[in-house]
């Protein structure tokens, strides 16, 4: 791996996170009814902590003389996260915040790899402290599907 590869994933997991909090931010609006209200309240509190990271992993590519990615450099690609049809379907919205905070967590091991054999340990540690924030957001709403489907 190669500072490059390093780069990539940054940037990568920028535009992730960038896209996250969009789409956290419209599905916390849109859902509705007793039941989706806890879901919203979990959302409004991640939608800044994924800006957190995306500032942090911003200002990492800027410590490494990289630009991060703006809006014309950016791909969306959370089909899974698009606000439901019913906006009551909150089962949906859980399932899409799963798939995300998988991906999320797929690239946060692949970034602290490439760090690792790019002797990068500051971009491994942002890498390091993400992952434990994004497996807890997995935790939380694992523990919202068993509640919506009854396990």
């Amino acid at each position: 791996m190669t500072n490059e590869e390093v780069t990539r994933l940054l940037k990568k997991a920028y535009g992730d996170e960038i896209e996250t909090v969009m789409n956290y931010l419209t599905n916390s609006i849109v859902l509705e009814g007793v039941s989706a209200e806890e879901v919203k309240e979990s959302l409004e509190t991640d939608i800044q902590e994924e800006l957190d990271h995306a500032r942090m992993l911003g200002q990492r590519l800027k410590q490494l003389d990289e630009r991060p990615p703006a809006s014309m450099d950016f791909q969306a690609n959370q089909r899974s996260l698009q606000p439901p049809e019913s906006s009551t379907d909150v089962l949906s919205v859980i399932q899409g915040v799963l798939e995300a905070e998988e991906d999320a967590i797929e690239t946060y091991r692949s970034l602290i790899d490439a760090a690792e054999e790019a002797d990068d340990p500051v971009t491994e540690d942002y890498a390091v402290t993400i992952l434990a924030d994004e497996e807890a957001h997995r935790t939380e709403f694992h523990g919202f599907r068993k509640e919506y489907r009854g396990d």
